[in-house]
């Protein structure tokens, strides 16, 4: 495998473990704002931006942290045949999968990005009482897109990588 290949990986495989582990953090973010809300509404006026914060964080924690939880294997797989494969049978049908997630994620990033722009260029604000701007959410959704996108594009190298008979060893964490 070429080292521009492999250095693509391995930056990649980096890049997104640095985020998901950022993005873990986030459930703290959340607790803290849900625990904001219950004693608001407990002793006080009820805070109007708790729901939708909550919201925003959970939105936040599961894209960013998708492309590691992908790079981790810990999506759902079906399994019936494919642990009894050899590596390189698993790696020319993670191949096809692979391309088809790469396309779905394009269209994804796209339709992404035309939202994020026409959210900054007329300054969309949520329909309710607080009225957050949108375009900061969609710009975390584009970015978390984009990280899924060029994990599965790392995916695709290493399994090409199997098919010619030099598998890329994983990174230790």
């Amino acid at each position: 495998m070429s080292p521009l290949a492999l250095g693509f990986v391995r930056v990649v495989e980096g890049v997104n473990r640095r985020v998901g582990r950022m993005a873990l953090y986030l459930l703290f973010v959340l607790a803290g704002v849900l625990a904001w809300s219950v004693i608001a509404k407990a002793f006080f006026r009820p805070a109007l931006w708790t729901q939708e914060m909550a919201q925003f964080t959970m939105i936040a924690y599961v894209v960013l942290g998708g492309a590691y939880s992908l790079m981790g294997g810990a999506h759902v797989r079906m399994d019936l045949l494919y642990s009894r494969w050899s590596a390189r049978t698993r790696a020319a049908v993670d191949c096809v999968t692979v391309f088809a997630l790469i396309v779905f994620l394009g269209v994804i990033l796209w339709g992404g990005i035309e939202s994020t722009i026409y959210a900054l260029e007329i300054g969309e604000r949520s329909r309710t009482v607080w009225r957050p701007y949108m375009a900061p959410i969609k710009i975390v959704i584009c970015l978390g897109t984009f990280l899924m996108l060029l994990q599965s594009l790392a995916f695709l190298i290493r399994d090409i990588a199997t098919l010619r008979g030099t598998p890329i060893p994983e990174a230790q964490s």
